[in-house]
Order: structure tokens, then sequence, then C-alpha cells
């Protein structure tokens, strides 16, 4: 099969590769979509640690199922499908607890750090266990369903905070997943909503996908202002979705007294926090991992036009060009979301 393969860092080559074989459990999917992440793009310099060479990464994808293991009930050759990110073990104790995205030994797809390799989407064809399957409704395309992951994500965050409708929220940062944390945020009734980001453009998004308010994280006094929309008291909710020092530090300062910090982002392995702040208005800091179950949430919500992507997806290009594709995000050509690659 074709391939876009890491054969060394910044090196992605399109080019022949094994296809993969299948065990009994799983499923051959002949892929029809997979969007470029930007774990990806950061993965390709050898940043993140997590995407030892070759690989093919690619974990945003959708498809049609091409070959059946002889264990696996329920699903046809044909099925259009997607698939979790996460591939974790139905027999794990955090799996039992209905914590899937928490369970020992899982693997990413599209993710080789030293514990394990697992070749992700960006080719042809990928395997992987039935059971993290689901099947796609017959109006949602297979480049929407590229997208269903990174809402995912942005559902699972809404859901670990439990906010309840009239809460108050403050995201900062509105890329990809910030963009959709807002959105889930005007699903779940919070208000307002505020959006906190270093692009203008990226704020103007916020507000199509219901911001009620936005700042620029540049501008000075933004916790002040939070504090000005919010009686005085400061956000009940905030959502980090960056994971560097100044941001998590800017989210904990914009939280009322109890309030509560979702900790989405994860750039960097270590940041600071004013521990005393934390410490004396009893603040909580939650952390939000992946996806745990989101997936048929966003798929009914994109099927009923609840949340509609198509705004997010800039370019669908062969996989072919894949590698140009690459280099365009990696340089932050200006304008550009969700690069989506066809095989």
């Amino acid at each position: 099969m074709k391939a876009l393969v890491l054969d060394e860092y910044n090196e992605l080559n399109y080019r022949d590769f094994p296809k993969p074989k299948i065990e009994p459990h799983e499923v051959l999917v002949k892929v029809k979509a997979c969007g470029i992440c930007g774990s990806d793009v950061h993965g390709m310099d050898g940043s993140t640690g997590r995407r030892k060479t070759p690989l093919i990464m690619g974990h945003e994808a959708s498809g049609e199922i091409a070959e059946i293991g002889s264990e696996v009930q329920g699903w046809q050759i044909g099925d259009r499908v997607t698939f979790d990110s996460t591939i974790y073990y139905l027999d794990d104790w955090y799996t039992r607890k209905g914590r899937y995205n928490l369970s020992d030994n899982r693997k990413v797809l599209g993710v080789s750090p030293m514990e394990y390799k697992k070749h992700g989407a960006f080719a042809e064809y990928v395997s992987m266990p039935a059971h993290i399957l689901y099947k796609l409704p017959v109006d949602v395309s297979f480049e929407q369903a590229a997208m269903v992951e990174p809402v995912a994500v942005a559902a699972h965050a809404v859901n670990v905070s439990k906010i309840q409708p009239g809460k108050s929220a403050v995201v900062i940062g509105v890329g990809m997943v910030g963009v959709f944390v807002v959105k889930m945020l005007q699903i779940a009734g919070a208000n307002p909503i505020i959006a906190v980001d270093l692009d203008e453009n990226k704020l103007e998004l916020a507000k199509e996908f219901g911001a009620t308010h936005t700042f620029k994280s540049s501008e000075k006094g933004v916790s002040e202002k939070v504090f000005e929309l919010t009686k005085n008291r400061g956000a009940d909710f905030g959502f980090e979705v960056v994971g560097i020092s100044e941001t998590v530090n800017l989210c904990i300062n914009s939280l009322r007294k109890g309030g509560t910090a979702i900790l989405v982002g994860n750039l960097k392995p270590e940041v600071t926090i004013p521990l005393q702040k934390v410490v004396t208005t009893e603040l909580s800091l939650l952390g939000s991992c992946a996806i745990n179950g989101e997936y048929e949430l966003v798929l009914d919500l994109m099927s009923s036009g609840k949340i509609s992507v198509d705004k997010m997806i800039s370019a669908v290009a062969p996989l072919s060009e894949g590698a140009d594709w690459f280099n365009r995000l990696y340089n932050k050509e200006s304008g550009l979301n969700k690069v989506i690659l066809v095989p």
C-alpha cells in the first residue's frame, strides 16, 4: 500500500509500505480521510518524544471496513466508520470502571513513544480492534468524520468539568480543540463564554462558535476584564487549551474563589502555578485526557446539525501531497486550520 511515512524527523515520504495484517479481534479499514493534528505537526520534528521513526502518523480518520477478523461480530465489509484514537484493553481495571482513556498499556494510533509503536492512518489501510469503531450516520461525510476526534476531545473536557447551565466559563486558547470547547459550552448552556487567544482570527471564529466575549491575551488586564463580566467574582470554570505556564496562570487568575480549572493543553511537560492562589481560594484543578466515550455524542451532534465542522476544514488534499501540507502547517501559514489528507 501507499503511505506517508515519517522516515526521519522532518522527512516525510509518500512511498510503498507493508499493508497491515489483522488479528482475529481486529478489522482492516480502507482510509478515506485523515486530518493532520497539531500533535502530528509537532511530532514531525521529534520535539514531543512520541513519534519515534520510522512511523506512519495520523489518528483523526474515517474509512470503510475492508477486512474483518475471525472473532469480530456486528460489523460488515463496506461499513462506513470512524474510530477512537485510543486503543484500550477491554479487561483493564480502568476500562471496567468506565475510564478507558486512562487504561494501562493503552496505545494511540500513529504514535510511537519508547514503550510501543502503532502505525496510523496516513495510509491506504490501517488496522485496529473492532471495539474502538463507530458507525457513521448517513449524513456525515468521511471528511467531516475525520473531525470527530478533536471535537470529542473538547466534549470530554466539558464533561470532566460537570458544568451546569448558566455557569460562566473562560477558554484560554481557541485553536482547533479550544474553539470546539466553546461550542460544547454553548450547547451545555454556559453563560457568559469568554474566549482568550493571541490570534484575532481565532477569536473571530470563536464568536461564530458561541463565545459571548473575546479578548486578546496580549492585552493588559485580561483577568480583570473576566472579573468585570462575572459580577466581579471571576469565572466559575476555566478551560486551558494551550499547555504553557503563562496561559495556565492566566486561567487560574481568571477564576472565582472555589472555581475550577480544566487543563486540556499539554504543550509542555511541566508548568508553574500560583500555589498560594490555588490553596487560599480553594480552586480545583482537573486534567482532561483524550476521550472517554464521547464519539457517539459528537456524531449525533454532527448528524443533527448542532455542530458543523465544515468551517474548520481549510483544505482537502491527496495524501501524496501530505509532506507539503505538513510543512505549511509547521511553518504556521496564516489562515490554515484543519487539513485533511485523502489516500
